[in-house]
Protein backbone atom coordinates (compact mmCIF):
# COMPACT_ATOMS: atom_id res chain seq x y z
CA UNK A 1 0.00 0.00 0.00
CA UNK A 2 1.80 3.29 -0.86
CA UNK A 3 1.98 6.34 1.68
CA UNK A 4 -0.86 8.75 1.44
CA UNK A 5 1.52 12.36 0.73
CA UNK A 6 0.53 16.13 1.19
CA UNK A 7 0.41 17.97 -2.31
CA UNK A 8 0.50 21.69 -2.91
CA UNK A 9 0.34 24.14 -0.16
CA UNK A 10 0.17 21.88 2.70
CA UNK A 11 3.08 19.48 1.85
CA UNK A 12 5.72 22.68 1.56
CA UNK A 13 3.45 23.93 5.49
CA UNK A 14 4.08 20.09 6.58
CA UNK A 15 7.72 19.90 5.35
CA UNK A 16 8.02 23.38 7.22
CA UNK A 17 6.93 22.10 10.34
CA UNK A 18 8.87 18.85 10.12
CA UNK A 19 12.51 21.18 9.76
CA UNK A 20 10.99 23.75 12.48
CA UNK A 21 10.41 20.60 14.75
CA UNK A 22 14.14 18.71 14.04
CA UNK A 23 15.67 21.83 15.17
CA UNK A 24 13.68 22.19 18.43
CA UNK A 25 13.98 18.71 19.17
CA UNK A 26 16.98 18.68 21.50
CA UNK A 27 15.49 21.68 23.48
CA UNK A 28 12.05 19.79 23.57
CA UNK A 29 13.28 16.61 25.05
CA UNK A 30 15.65 19.08 27.49
CA UNK A 31 12.22 20.92 28.32
CA UNK A 32 10.43 17.20 29.25
CA UNK A 33 13.05 16.12 31.66
CA UNK A 34 12.93 19.49 33.28
CA UNK A 35 9.65 18.99 33.92
CA UNK A 36 9.66 15.46 34.44
CA UNK A 37 12.74 16.13 37.32
CA UNK A 38 9.97 18.69 38.81
CA UNK A 39 6.64 16.92 38.99
CA UNK A 40 3.87 18.53 40.75
CA UNK A 41 0.46 16.97 41.73
CA UNK A 42 -3.37 18.04 40.31
CA UNK A 43 -3.46 21.79 40.67
CA UNK A 44 -0.31 22.65 41.98
CA UNK A 45 1.51 23.22 38.50
CA UNK A 46 2.63 26.20 38.60
CA UNK A 47 6.47 25.74 38.22
CA UNK A 48 5.00 23.08 34.98
CA UNK A 49 2.94 26.59 33.81
CA UNK A 50 5.31 28.95 34.42
CA UNK A 51 8.02 27.23 32.05
CA UNK A 52 5.95 26.22 29.24
CA UNK A 53 4.65 29.83 29.17
CA UNK A 54 8.09 31.17 28.94
CA UNK A 55 9.19 29.29 26.41
CA UNK A 56 5.83 30.71 24.24
CA UNK A 57 6.68 34.08 25.09
CA UNK A 58 10.37 33.69 24.04
CA UNK A 59 8.56 32.78 20.19
CA UNK A 60 6.65 36.21 20.18
CA UNK A 61 3.27 34.15 21.50
CA UNK A 62 0.80 35.58 24.41
CA UNK A 63 0.12 32.73 26.68
CA UNK A 64 -3.08 33.60 28.95
CA UNK A 65 -2.34 31.80 32.26
CA UNK A 66 -5.70 30.42 34.09
CA UNK A 67 -6.64 30.79 37.54
CA UNK A 68 -4.09 28.10 40.14
CA UNK A 69 -2.12 26.85 37.42
CA UNK A 70 -2.32 25.77 33.90
CA UNK A 71 -3.08 28.09 30.56
CA UNK A 72 -3.94 28.62 26.76
CA UNK A 73 -2.64 30.01 24.15
CA UNK A 74 -3.53 31.17 20.46
CA UNK A 75 -1.34 31.14 17.70
CA UNK A 76 -2.12 32.64 14.09
CA UNK A 77 -4.92 34.14 12.81
CA UNK A 78 -8.19 34.91 15.11
CA UNK A 79 -11.56 33.54 13.92
CA UNK A 80 -12.61 36.81 13.25
CA UNK A 81 -10.21 37.17 10.35
CA UNK A 82 -10.50 33.56 8.69
CA UNK A 83 -14.18 33.40 8.58
CA UNK A 84 -13.22 29.80 10.48
CA UNK A 85 -13.40 28.84 14.06
CA UNK A 86 -10.49 27.70 15.90
CA UNK A 87 -8.23 24.26 16.14
CA UNK A 88 -7.42 23.34 19.45
CA UNK A 89 -4.43 20.93 20.88
CA UNK A 90 -4.32 19.87 24.27
CA UNK A 91 -1.56 18.79 26.72
CA UNK A 92 -2.15 17.79 30.52
CA UNK A 93 0.26 19.14 33.03
CA UNK A 94 -0.15 17.09 35.99
CA UNK A 95 1.83 14.22 37.87
CA UNK A 96 0.86 10.99 39.76
CA UNK A 97 1.50 10.49 44.13
CA UNK A 98 3.70 7.36 42.44
CA UNK A 99 7.59 6.99 43.43
CA UNK A 100 10.02 7.16 40.18
CA UNK A 101 12.09 3.76 40.28
CA UNK A 102 13.63 4.43 36.98
CA UNK A 103 17.08 5.75 38.13
CA UNK A 104 16.96 7.86 35.02
CA UNK A 105 19.74 11.17 35.61
CA UNK A 106 16.56 13.00 35.53
CA UNK A 107 14.12 11.26 37.48
CA UNK A 108 12.10 13.01 39.88
CA UNK A 109 13.39 15.21 42.73
CA UNK A 110 9.75 15.37 44.58
CA UNK A 111 9.44 12.60 46.43
CA UNK A 112 6.54 10.32 46.02
CA UNK A 113 5.48 12.21 42.79
CA UNK A 114 6.40 10.95 39.35
CA UNK A 115 5.27 12.12 35.76
CA UNK A 116 4.19 8.17 35.52
CA UNK A 117 1.42 9.14 32.79
CA UNK A 118 3.72 10.66 30.61
CA UNK A 119 2.20 14.04 30.79
CA UNK A 120 5.70 15.66 30.72
CA UNK A 121 6.01 14.01 27.27
CA UNK A 122 2.05 15.30 26.60
CA UNK A 123 3.06 19.05 27.65
CA UNK A 124 6.50 18.90 25.52
CA UNK A 125 4.48 17.85 21.64
CA UNK A 126 2.04 20.52 22.20
CA UNK A 127 4.76 22.86 22.75
CA UNK A 128 6.72 21.44 19.96
CA UNK A 129 3.14 21.92 17.53
CA UNK A 130 2.56 24.92 18.75
CA UNK A 131 5.80 26.48 18.31
CA UNK A 132 6.48 24.99 14.89
CA UNK A 133 3.19 26.82 13.93
CA UNK A 134 4.28 29.75 15.48
CA UNK A 135 7.12 29.47 12.91
CA UNK A 136 4.09 29.72 10.04
CA UNK A 137 1.74 32.26 11.38
CA UNK A 138 4.97 34.25 11.43
CA UNK A 139 5.61 34.57 7.79
CA UNK A 140 1.72 34.62 7.16
CA UNK A 141 1.12 31.00 6.04
CA UNK A 142 -0.78 29.10 9.04
CA UNK A 143 -4.75 29.62 7.46
CA UNK A 144 -6.24 28.54 10.70
CA UNK A 145 -6.06 29.62 14.36
CA UNK A 146 -4.86 27.30 16.54
CA UNK A 147 -5.50 27.29 20.35
CA UNK A 148 -2.86 25.08 22.66
CA UNK A 149 -4.70 24.03 26.05
CA UNK A 150 -2.56 22.69 28.91
CA UNK A 151 -4.47 21.72 31.24
CA UNK A 152 -3.97 20.92 35.15
CA UNK A 153 -5.71 18.35 36.96
CA UNK A 154 -6.17 15.60 34.59
CA UNK A 155 -5.33 12.83 37.07
CA UNK A 156 -8.03 13.37 39.80
CA UNK A 157 -11.62 13.11 39.10
CA UNK A 158 -13.61 14.81 37.91
CA UNK A 159 -10.49 16.23 35.85
CA UNK A 160 -9.24 19.92 35.59
CA UNK A 161 -10.80 19.70 31.73
CA UNK A 162 -14.16 20.93 33.36
CA UNK A 163 -12.47 23.81 35.31
CA UNK A 164 -10.61 24.97 31.95
CA UNK A 165 -13.89 24.40 29.54
CA UNK A 166 -15.63 26.64 32.26
CA UNK A 167 -12.83 28.96 32.08
CA UNK A 168 -13.69 29.55 28.56
CA UNK A 169 -10.48 27.64 26.66
CA UNK A 170 -13.75 26.15 23.97
CA UNK A 171 -14.97 29.55 23.18
CA UNK A 172 -14.13 29.43 19.59
CA UNK A 173 -12.66 26.00 19.39
CA UNK A 174 -14.17 24.23 16.00
CA UNK A 175 -12.45 20.79 17.11
CA UNK A 176 -9.87 19.48 19.38
CA UNK A 177 -7.24 17.04 19.54
CA UNK A 178 -4.90 15.19 21.95
CA UNK A 179 -2.35 12.31 21.91
CA UNK A 180 -1.70 10.45 24.85
CA UNK A 181 1.80 8.18 25.56
CA UNK A 182 0.73 4.50 25.03
CA UNK A 183 4.16 2.37 26.30
CA UNK A 184 2.93 -0.88 24.61
CA UNK A 185 3.09 0.74 20.99
CA UNK A 186 6.33 1.37 19.12
CA UNK A 187 7.66 5.12 19.02
CA UNK A 188 7.09 5.94 15.33
CA UNK A 189 3.61 4.71 15.54
CA UNK A 190 0.10 6.05 16.45
CA UNK A 191 -2.79 4.02 17.74
CA UNK A 192 -6.57 5.44 16.90
CA UNK A 193 -10.00 4.33 16.58
CA UNK A 194 -13.50 5.36 15.81
CA UNK A 195 -15.88 5.98 19.10
CA UNK A 196 -14.80 5.35 22.18
CA UNK A 197 -11.33 4.50 22.75
CA UNK A 198 -11.51 5.19 27.03
CA UNK A 199 -14.08 4.29 29.23
CA UNK A 200 -16.46 5.67 31.58
CA UNK A 201 -14.77 6.15 35.15
CA UNK A 202 -16.80 6.63 38.18
CA UNK A 203 -16.42 5.39 42.06
CA UNK A 204 -18.72 3.98 44.22
CA UNK A 205 -19.26 3.27 48.11
CA UNK A 206 -21.86 1.34 49.89
CA UNK A 207 -22.75 1.56 53.27
CA UNK A 208 -24.29 -1.05 54.92
CA UNK A 209 -25.79 -0.46 59.02
CA UNK A 210 -27.50 -2.59 61.52
CA UNK A 211 -27.92 -3.02 65.03
CA UNK A 212 -24.75 -5.23 65.09
CA UNK A 213 -24.28 -8.49 67.14
CA UNK A 214 -23.16 -11.98 68.19
CA UNK A 215 -21.99 -14.17 65.37
CA UNK A 216 -23.63 -16.82 67.27
CA UNK A 217 -27.25 -15.52 66.82
CA UNK A 218 -27.30 -13.57 63.10
CA UNK A 219 -31.09 -14.15 63.31
CA UNK A 220 -31.57 -11.26 65.35
CA UNK A 221 -29.90 -8.70 63.57
CA UNK A 222 -28.70 -7.75 60.05
CA UNK A 223 -25.72 -9.54 58.96
CA UNK A 224 -23.88 -6.36 57.38
CA UNK A 225 -20.75 -9.01 56.14
CA UNK A 226 -22.75 -11.72 54.43
CA UNK A 227 -24.86 -8.85 52.72
CA UNK A 228 -22.16 -7.02 51.69
CA UNK A 229 -20.60 -10.85 50.48
CA UNK A 230 -24.03 -10.59 48.10
CA UNK A 231 -23.63 -7.42 46.82
CA UNK A 232 -20.19 -8.06 46.15
CA UNK A 233 -21.32 -11.26 43.75
CA UNK A 234 -24.68 -10.30 42.75
CA UNK A 235 -24.15 -6.48 41.58
CA UNK A 236 -21.52 -7.19 38.65
CA UNK A 237 -24.07 -10.04 37.57
CA UNK A 238 -27.26 -7.49 37.37
CA UNK A 239 -25.34 -4.99 35.63
CA UNK A 240 -24.74 -7.50 32.91
CA UNK A 241 -28.36 -8.59 32.77
CA UNK A 242 -29.72 -4.86 33.34
CA UNK A 243 -27.62 -2.90 30.68
CA UNK A 244 -26.69 -3.61 26.99
CA UNK A 245 -23.51 -6.11 26.98
CA UNK A 246 -22.35 -4.33 24.48
CA UNK A 247 -21.79 -1.12 26.94
CA UNK A 248 -19.05 -2.64 28.33
CA UNK A 249 -19.79 -1.92 31.63
CA UNK A 250 -17.00 -3.28 34.13
CA UNK A 251 -18.03 -2.81 38.26
CA UNK A 252 -14.76 -3.89 40.09
CA UNK A 253 -14.51 -3.94 43.93
CA UNK A 254 -11.24 -3.10 45.59
CA UNK A 255 -12.35 -2.08 48.96
CA UNK A 256 -14.22 -4.70 51.79
CA UNK A 257 -13.84 -2.92 55.33
CA UNK A 258 -16.37 -4.70 58.09
CA UNK A 259 -15.70 -5.64 61.86
CA UNK A 260 -13.03 -6.57 64.12
CA UNK A 261 -13.52 -9.64 65.89
CA UNK A 262 -14.71 -12.86 65.41
CA UNK A 263 -17.46 -13.49 67.09
CA UNK A 264 -19.09 -10.34 66.67
CA UNK A 265 -21.39 -9.04 63.76
CA UNK A 266 -20.13 -5.26 62.95
CA UNK A 267 -22.95 -2.69 62.64
CA UNK A 268 -21.72 -1.06 59.51
CA UNK A 269 -19.56 -2.30 56.86
CA UNK A 270 -18.51 -0.40 53.64
CA UNK A 271 -17.33 -1.20 49.94
CA UNK A 272 -15.82 0.63 47.89
CA UNK A 273 -14.82 -0.28 43.68
CA UNK A 274 -15.16 1.58 40.39
CA UNK A 275 -17.88 1.49 37.59
CA UNK A 276 -16.76 1.86 34.29
CA UNK A 277 -18.89 2.40 30.94
CA UNK A 278 -17.50 2.14 27.55
CA UNK A 279 -20.73 3.48 26.20
CA UNK A 280 -21.80 6.95 26.98
CA UNK A 281 -25.67 6.67 26.65
CA UNK A 282 -25.61 3.44 29.17
CA UNK A 283 -23.47 5.72 31.63
CA UNK A 284 -25.85 8.26 31.78
CA UNK A 285 -28.27 5.78 33.47
CA UNK A 286 -26.26 3.28 35.07
CA UNK A 287 -26.23 4.80 38.13
CA UNK A 288 -29.98 4.38 38.50
CA UNK A 289 -30.06 0.83 37.80
CA UNK A 290 -26.83 0.10 40.15
CA UNK A 291 -28.90 1.64 43.14
CA UNK A 292 -31.76 -0.24 42.43
CA UNK A 293 -29.77 -3.24 42.00
CA UNK A 294 -28.32 -3.05 45.17
CA UNK A 295 -31.23 -2.07 47.30
CA UNK A 296 -32.94 -5.34 45.86
CA UNK A 297 -30.04 -7.26 46.56
CA UNK A 298 -29.62 -6.86 50.67
CA UNK A 299 -33.74 -6.18 50.96
CA UNK A 300 -33.58 -9.70 52.67
CA UNK A 301 -31.04 -8.90 55.39
CA UNK A 302 -32.55 -6.33 57.55
CA UNK A 303 -29.74 -3.98 57.08
CA UNK A 304 -30.06 -0.34 55.80
CA UNK A 305 -28.14 0.80 52.75
CA UNK A 306 -26.77 3.81 51.44
CA UNK A 307 -24.73 3.90 48.21
CA UNK A 308 -22.95 7.04 46.90
CA UNK A 309 -22.13 7.45 43.50
CA UNK A 310 -19.35 9.78 42.47
CA UNK A 311 -19.56 10.38 38.36
CA UNK A 312 -15.72 10.87 37.11
CA UNK A 313 -15.44 11.04 33.61
CA UNK A 314 -17.77 9.90 30.23
CA UNK A 315 -15.56 7.81 27.69
CA UNK A 316 -13.57 9.80 25.15
CA UNK A 317 -15.25 8.87 22.19
CA UNK A 318 -13.43 9.90 19.05
CA UNK A 319 -15.63 11.69 16.28
CA UNK A 320 -14.76 10.22 12.70
CA UNK A 321 -13.76 12.88 10.40
CA UNK A 322 -11.73 14.73 13.55
CA UNK A 323 -10.24 10.73 13.42
CA UNK A 324 -9.98 11.10 9.56
CA UNK A 325 -7.96 13.79 10.12
CA UNK A 326 -5.24 13.06 12.56
CA UNK A 327 -4.99 9.88 11.23
CA UNK A 328 -3.95 11.53 7.84
CA UNK A 329 -1.73 13.30 9.30
CA UNK A 330 -0.10 10.61 11.32
CA UNK A 331 0.48 8.99 7.53
CA UNK A 332 1.83 11.25 5.70
CA UNK A 333 4.65 11.90 8.48
CA UNK A 334 5.00 8.23 10.07
CA UNK A 335 3.59 5.95 6.29
CA UNK A 336 1.05 3.75 6.23
CA UNK A 337 2.50 1.01 8.56
CA UNK A 338 2.45 3.92 11.35
CA UNK A 339 -1.29 4.01 12.14
CA UNK A 340 -2.53 1.34 13.82
CA UNK A 341 -6.10 0.28 15.19
CA UNK A 342 -5.76 0.92 19.04
CA UNK A 343 -7.99 -1.39 21.64
CA UNK A 344 -10.01 0.31 23.58
CA UNK A 345 -9.40 0.90 27.19
CA UNK A 346 -11.55 0.91 30.56
CA UNK A 347 -9.08 3.70 31.72
CA UNK A 348 -10.68 7.26 32.07
CA UNK A 349 -9.26 10.66 30.97
CA UNK A 350 -10.92 14.18 31.32
CA UNK A 351 -10.35 14.98 27.61
CA UNK A 352 -13.79 13.17 27.10
CA UNK A 353 -15.36 16.19 28.48
CA UNK A 354 -13.82 18.22 25.70
CA UNK A 355 -15.63 16.17 23.16
CA UNK A 356 -18.72 16.23 24.57
CA UNK A 357 -18.92 19.93 23.78
CA UNK A 358 -17.04 19.89 20.29
CA UNK A 359 -15.65 17.09 17.95
CA UNK A 360 -12.66 16.06 18.07
CA UNK A 361 -10.17 12.94 18.56
CA UNK A 362 -7.13 11.74 21.18
CA UNK A 363 -5.01 8.81 20.09
CA UNK A 364 -2.13 7.02 21.11
CA UNK A 365 1.22 8.00 20.93
CA UNK A 366 3.78 4.65 20.79
CA UNK A 367 6.85 5.22 23.64
CA UNK A 368 8.08 1.87 23.33
CA UNK A 369 11.11 1.74 21.90
CA UNK A 370 11.58 -1.09 19.13
CA UNK A 371 12.69 -4.82 20.64
CA UNK A 372 12.99 -3.13 23.85
CA UNK A 373 10.73 -3.68 27.47
CA UNK A 374 7.14 -2.95 27.25
CA UNK A 375 6.17 -0.86 30.22
CA UNK A 376 2.79 0.25 31.92
CA UNK A 377 1.82 3.70 32.93
CA UNK A 378 0.65 4.87 36.26
CA UNK A 379 3.83 2.46 37.14
CA UNK A 380 7.26 4.15 38.54
CA UNK A 381 9.42 2.38 36.45
CA UNK A 382 7.31 4.23 33.60
CA UNK A 383 10.70 5.00 30.65
CA UNK A 384 9.57 6.36 27.21
CA UNK A 385 10.98 6.88 23.93
CA UNK A 386 11.84 10.35 23.93
CA UNK A 387 11.64 10.46 20.03
CA UNK A 388 8.42 10.10 20.08
CA UNK A 389 8.32 14.21 21.07
CA UNK A 390 9.12 14.77 18.00
CA UNK A 391 6.79 12.45 16.27
CA UNK A 392 3.60 13.87 18.60
CA UNK A 393 4.82 17.42 17.53
CA UNK A 394 5.18 16.75 13.78
CA UNK A 395 1.84 14.90 14.04
CA UNK A 396 -0.33 17.21 16.04
CA UNK A 397 1.25 20.50 13.69
CA UNK A 398 0.02 18.38 10.69
CA UNK A 399 -3.47 17.64 11.64
CA UNK A 400 -3.97 21.54 12.95
CA UNK A 401 -2.75 22.31 9.23
CA UNK A 402 -5.33 19.80 7.55
CA UNK A 403 -8.09 20.75 9.76
CA UNK A 404 -7.73 24.27 8.59
CA UNK A 405 -7.89 23.11 5.09
CA UNK A 406 -11.27 21.45 5.55
CA UNK A 407 -14.73 22.87 6.01
CA UNK A 408 -15.36 23.00 9.61
CA UNK A 409 -17.51 20.30 10.99
CA UNK A 410 -20.92 20.58 12.21
CA UNK A 411 -20.81 21.39 16.32
CA UNK A 412 -22.15 18.71 18.46
CA UNK A 413 -25.02 19.19 21.22
CA UNK A 414 -23.78 20.13 24.13
CA UNK A 415 -23.96 17.31 27.32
Amino acid sequence: MSTPVLTGPLAALAARIDDVVADLTDELVAIRRDIHAHPELARTEQRTTAAVAERLRAAGLSPRLLHGSGLVCDVGPSAASTGRRLVGLRADLDALPVPETTGLPFASTNAGVAHACGHDVHTSVVLGAGLALAELAASGDLAVGVRLVFQPAEEVMPGGALDVIEAGVLEGVEQVYALHCDPKVDVGAIGSRIGSITSASDTITVTLTSAGGHTSRPHLTGDVVFALGQVITQAPSVLGRRLDPRAGANLTWGSVRAGQAANAIPSVGTLRGTLRMLDAGAWEHAGAVLDDAIEQIVAPYGVGVEVTHVRGVPPVVNEERAVAIIEHAARTALGEEGVLLTEQSLGGEDFAWYLRRVPGAMVRLGTRTPGGPTYDIHRGDLVVDERAIGVGARILARTAIIAGSRPAPERLPVA
